[in-house]
C-alpha cells in the first residue's frame, strides 16, 4: 500500500499574529528621486517644500470692476453716487503705469495687479460708466475689499508641503504656484512578481493538456500598482529547486518578492524549502480562508511572500497582507477602507477555526454571496467587496447586518 507523500501543515498562526509579524518586517524606503509634476500624483514628498516667494506675488483684483482709493467712496449710495474720472485700464499679466490720484479710478479685470495708489475694487455691478468717461459709484468699499492680498495664498518662507505628505491634485497645484516643474519624492518600492508551477502558461500561448494560464502575475501587478509599488513581473518558472532558486536570485534585486504557487502541502511545492535554505521563514500557514498556505520569509533582507497558487486565495491575501506592508514600505500609510452596512441575502457557512474573508456582491441594497472556490477568479471578479467572519463563527444567517469592505 502506497504511503502518502503529502506534507501537512504542522501548525498555523492566527491572522493577528501574521499581521504583527508583517508590521515589523521590511523598512520604509529612504531614497528619493526628482519627478515631473505631471507624474507626481499619489507619490510621497521626500523633503519639505519651502515657498521662495509670496503667492500671489502682488495684490490683485478679486473681481471685475474699478480700482479706487477706498476713502474716495465714503458716503456713496444709490441715490447719491460718487463720480470718478476713468484714468485707464488694468489688464491681467500687465502692471498699470497709472497711479490712482484723488477722484480717479482705473478699470480692472479679475486677477490684474492692483495699480499704485489703489487699495480697493468697486464691483462693476455697483457702477455705471457715463458717456463723458466718468464712473458713477453707488456704494462704498473698505480698504482691501475685493482685493486678493500679496501672499494671501502662500507667504514666502512657509512650508507648502512637508516630507511624508501624499501628493494629490490640489498639492500639485500648490507646487505649480511656486513655479516648480519637478518635486523630490520617495522612490516607489519595486515588487517582483512570479508565478510558479509546471502547469502555468503565459497568456498568448496555446494551452496543452493539464495547463492553465497565469492569472496571479496580472492580478498581483494591478494590486501593487494601485498601492504605491512598481510591479516587476517575471515569467513563470517550473517547480524545481534549481529553477526556483535561480528565480529568487533574480527577484532579490527588488524591494519585495511575491511568489504564487508552491506554498501548499504537496511534495512538489518547493518554494518554502527554497526559502528555508536561503533565509528565515517567519510563518507558513495562516488560520484564514481563503489563503491558508500563505508564507512569509526574509532572504537577504528582502521580504518574500509565498502566496497560494489559487487565484482567489492569492488575490485575497494580497489585499489583506501584502497591501498593508507595501503601503508602509512606500510611506503611503494605511488605505482608508470604504464600508457599507448591508443585510446578508443568503445564509453563509464558515470554515471552523479560520478567519474567513467572504466575497459578496452589492445588489438591491443587500450583500449577495459571491465566493465560489479558492481556485475560481470569479469569486473575486464578480464581487464588490468582502465580509469578515471571525474564526469562532460557523454561520451568518440570512438577513443579518454585515459590514462590507469594498474593493
Amino acid at each position: 500500500m502506497a504511503t502518502s507523500r503529502m506534507r501537512p501543515f504542522r501548525h498555523t498562526i492566527s491572522l493577528e499574529a501574521a499581521r504583527a509579524i508583517l508590521d515589523r518586517t521590511g523598512s520604509p524606503v529612504t531614497s528619493a528621486e526628482s519627478i515631473p509634476l505631471e507624474a507626481a500624483a499619489n507619490r510621497v514628498v521626500a523633503n519639505d517644500v519651502i515657498a521662495p516667494f509670496d503667492v500671489p506675488p502682488f495684490a490683485r483684483a478679486a473681481m471685475d470692476g474699478y480700482a479706487v482709493r477706498a476713502a474716495d467712496t465714503r458716503g456713496a449710495t444709490r441715490s447719491a453716487p460718487r463720480s470718478f474720472r476713468l484714468a485707464g485700464t488694468a489688464y491681467t499679466g500687465q502692471v498699470s503705469a497709472v497711479r490712482i490720484e484723488d477722484g480717479a479710478c482705473i478699470e480692472i479685470a479679475t486677477g490684474a495687479p492692483l495699480p499704485d495708489g489703489a487699495d480697493a475694487v468697486v464691483m462693476v455691478e455697483d457702477t455705471d460708466l457715463d458717456p463723458d468717461g466718468h464712473v458713477r459709484c453707488y456704494g462704498h468699499v473698505n480698504p482691501g475689499q475685493n482685493v486678493g492680498k500679496r501672499g494671501g495664498d502662500i507667504q514666502a518662507g512657509n512650508i507648502v508641503l512637508s516630507a511624508g505628505d501624499i501628493i494629490n491634485s490640489s498639492r500639485i497645484g500648490a507646487l505649480a504656484a511656486l513655479g516648480l516643474s519637478a518635486v523630490a519624492v520617495y522612490r516607489q518600492p519595486r515588487v517582483a512578481i512570479l508565478s510558479t508551477g509546471n502547469e502555468i502558461v503565459e497568456p498568448g500561448r496555446p494551452l496543452q493538456p493539464g495547463q492553465i494560464y497565469d492569472i496571479n502575475r496580472f492580478t498581483l501587478s494591478a494590486v501593487v500598482a494601485e498601492n504605491g509599488g512598481v510591479p516587476v513581473p517575471v515569467p513563470p518558472v517550473p517547480d524545481t529547486m534549481e529553477a526556483l532558486s535561480a528565480a529568487l536570485d533574480l527577484c532579490l534585486e527588488n524591494d519585495i518578492v511575491v511568489f504564487s504557487g508552491g506554498s501548499s502541502v504537496g511534495e512538489r511545492d518547493l518554494m518554502v524549502d527554497v526559502l528555508s535554505s536561503r533565509g528565515e521563514v517567519l510563518f507558513h500557514g495562516i488560520a484564514v480562508k481563503p489563503g491558508k498556505p500563505t508564507g512569509l520569509a526574509v532572504v537577504s533582507g528582502r521580504p518574500v511572500f509565498a502566496m497560494p497558487g489559487y487565484p482567489a486565495s492569492c488575490l485575497t491575501n494580497a489585499h489583506i497582507l501584502l497591501v498593508p506592508m507595501l503601503r508602509r514600505i512606500a510611506r503611503l500609510g494605511d488605505r482608508v477602507a470604504r464600508t457599507l452596512k448591508l443585510r446578508l441575502a443568503e445564509r453563509v457557512a464558515s470554515a471552523p477555526n479560520r478567519h474567513q474573508f467572504y466575497t459578496v456582491r452589492v445588489e438591491n441594497g443587500s450583500a449577495v454571496p459571491a465566493f465560489k472556490a479558492s481556485g475560481d477568479i470569479t469569486s473575486m471578479s464578480r464581487a464588490d467587496g468582502y465580509i469578515e467572519i471571525p474564526a469562532d463563527v460557523e454561520f451568518v444567517e440570512r438577513g443579518f447586518v454585515v459590514e462590507v469592505t469594498l474593493f
